[in-house]
């Protein structure tokens, strides 16, 4: 089978660049040819059809021309369809899969696909086709849902960035990617997690067209050898900004003793964070390759995380359990659907006096059994059960 792959970025930037990047490697090696389409930047791996990605575009550049051609690239500019349909043309894909493309790329590759009767799949990363900022979270970082009922919230709220014309770009944005359209483009969408595609349903996309499958984790990511005798280091992993609860996590740590918090990360409050919070019992480390989080992950006695929106479907977690580490995480998003009574515990998302307990409550806890841990996560989130889930929806709509 061939297979059209194209997300934003192609290279570790976030959850939904790694997913393509595994999923492409994942494919190949079951045989499938599989290409990728993305925007050019400089940090993208290498690619053997880069010449068909379209020019980097910047939403921060404040030239005139610039901005004008970054507010443009939303909607659909001639550059991406061109070089879309030069793609479509050289490669003659039999599915096309989706994932993170709104402003960089646009649905206009949806469309185009639509046109010549290729099937698209579309797996979503977070709530954007619902959203315009992405998060479900207002300018004050609180949740909300106000645009499933009013869709010029996002301009009242000025929730893109707290600026009036980011808000207004993302509100057209929406309106001209519109719920109808979207579903005409795309034969299924994929959701990671339950709770998005309750999401989804709730915003009036159809229960039928929704796919539920977990993400994967790669195999080389479960150990063989189960660590079982752990540290007294507790580990975060992932960005430092407001929405993942970084600061409610080490409010919550200052009254712990006898422990360690090892947060590995980076993002907009990493300074000021690390100003405020560093000491000898709260360690910033800044952003890490995967054999050093693998280390750390591996040998810690849990993960945290604190998260205050609505997560998906976050990778961090399956990376831990996969190594056998137990989970304290937020009650908040997809979250639950991951930590169970066998692996972990959850908490009142934002609430600090609740996470101060919860985590005394898991560091008190000696009788995690970190292999069957690692061995649910494995029967879970294995490549081969994702593998097999996912040729099973590429078959529904690739051999009518």
């Amino acid at each position: 089978m061939k297979i059209l792959l194209s997300n934003k970025f192609f290279y570790p930037r976030g959850g939904d660049c790694i997913h393509s990047i595994q999923l492409k490697q994942l494919l190949e090696e079951n045989g499938h040819k599989v290409a990728v389409f993305s925007m050019q930047f400089p940090d993208n791996l290498k690619n053997a059809y880069t010449k068909y990605w379209p020019s980097e575009v910047n939403f921060g550049n404040k030239a005139p021309f610039k901005l004008l051609s970054a507010v443009r690239r939303p909607f659909g500019v001639d550059e991406v369809k061109a070089k879309w349909n030069k793609l479509l043309k050289d490669f003659q894909p039999d599915v096309v899969h989706l994932h993170n493309i709104h402003s960089q790329l646009s649905p206009i590759i949806a469309l185009e696909a639509k046109k010549q009767n290729i099937p698209v799949v579309w797996t979503l990363h977070d709530y954007k086709l619902l959203c315009p900022a992405y998060t479900f979270m207002d300018n004050n970082g609180k949740v909300c849902e106000d645009c499933l009922q009013d869709p010029k919230a996002v301009i009242k709220k000025q929730c893109i960035k707290e600026s009036k014309l980011a808000s207004y770009l993302g509100y057209y944005e929406a309106k001209k990617w519109n719920k109808e359209k979207l579903q005409f483009y795309t034969d299924s969408f994929i959701s990671p997690s339950k709770f998005l595609k309750r999401k989804m349903e709730q915003g009036g996309y159809p229960a039928n067209q929704i796919a539920h499958i977990y993400n994967f984790a790669d195999d080389n990511k479960f150990n063989s050898k189960v660590v079982t005798l752990r540290k007294n280091e507790i580990v975060y992993v992932g960005r430092l900004s407001k929405e993942k609860g970084v600061e409610t996590l080490c409010k919550a740590f200052q009254g712990i003793k006898d422990s360690t918090l090892t947060i590995i990360g980076d993002g907009p409050l990493k300074v000021e964070l690390a100003k405020k919070y560093a000491s000898s019992s709260i360690n910033f480390i800044g952003f890490q390759p995967w054999p050093v989080i693998k280390e750390k992950l591996g040998n810690a006695a849990f993960l945290v995380i604190p998260s205050e929106w609505y997560e998906n479907n976050p990778l961090t977690i399956i990376e831990a359990l996969a190594l056998g580490t137990p989970v304290l995480g937020a009650n908040i998003g997809g979250i639950p659907e991951l930590v169970t009574s066998n692996n972990g515990k959850l908490f009142e998302s934002g609430n600090p006096v609740n996470l101060t307990q919860k985590i005394e409550e898991m560091t008190k806890t000696v009788s995690w059994d970190y292999k069957l841990i690692s061995q649910e996560a494995k029967e879970k989130f294995s490549s081969g059960k994702y593998y097999e889930t996912l040729i099973d929806l590429y078959k529904k709509f690739t051999t009518k």
